[in-house]
C-alpha cells in the first residue's frame, strides 16, 4: 500500500551526508530539486453495494466520461488483485473491509463498473455480505468510501 500513499519522498536521497568511496571525507550534497510526492487522483463516483446470493455487488457509475474511462482502466488494469474498501467520514477512517475470503470480479458497464465478490464457501460469504452490510450502512450515513484493488484506489464515491 506504500505505493498509493500521500508520501513525501523528498529527504529520502541517497547517502545523503555520507562520504563517497574514493571522495575523502566530505559528503554529499542534497540533490539540486526534490523530487515529485508520489500521489494520484482518484475518480469520483456514485456507490451502490448490495448482498446477493453467493457474496455482494458493488457498482460504481460516473457521469463525468473523463473520470469514467479513467476509472475503468483502473479496474481493467488491476483486475485480478485483491479487492479492499475502506469508509470514511470526515477524513477519518471508520470501516476498512478486506475482501480476501472471495473471488472478487470487475465488469465494465456502460457508466462505470461493477466488482462483484462471491465465495462457495458459506462462512466466507456471510462475512462478505457482513462487510458488504456494514459499508451500505456508512454510505447511507454520509461516508465516502474507496475501492482499492491490490492496495491502489480505483474510486471514491457516495450514494
Amino acid at each position: 500500500m506504500t505505493g498509493t500513499m500521500m508520501m513525501e519522498r523528498t529527504g529520502m536521497g541517497m547517502g545523503m551526508g555520507m562520504p563517497m568511496p574514493g571522495m575523502g571525507a566530505a559528503p554529499m550534497s542534497a540533490p539540486a530539486t526534490s523530487m515529485a510526492p508520489n500521489m494520484m487522483m482518484v475518480p469520483r463516483c456514485k456507490m451502490t453495494m448490495e448482498t446477493m446470493k453467493g457474496g455482494m455487488k458493488i457498482t460504481c457509475s460516473c457521469d463525468d466520461a473523463v473520470a469514467r474511462a479513467m476509472m475503468q482502466n483502473l479496474f481493467t488494469m488491476l483486475a485480478g488483485n485483491m479487492c479492499s474498501c475502506c469508509c470514511m467520514m470526515n477524513g477519518m477512517m471508520c470501516c476498512n473491509c478486506n475482501l480476501m475470503m472471495g473471488m472478487c470480479k470487475c465488469e465494465m458497464t456502460k457508466d462505470g463498473c461493477v466488482v462483484t465478490c462471491t465465495s462457495g464457501d458459506a462462512a466466507c460469504v456471510a462475512m462478505i455480505q457482513g462487510c458488504c452490510e456494514c459499508m451500505a450502512a456508512c454510505l447511507k450515513s454520509g461516508c465516502t468510501c474507496c475501492v482499492m484493488m491490490g492496495g491502489t484506489p480505483c474510486c471514491c464515491g457516495t450514494m
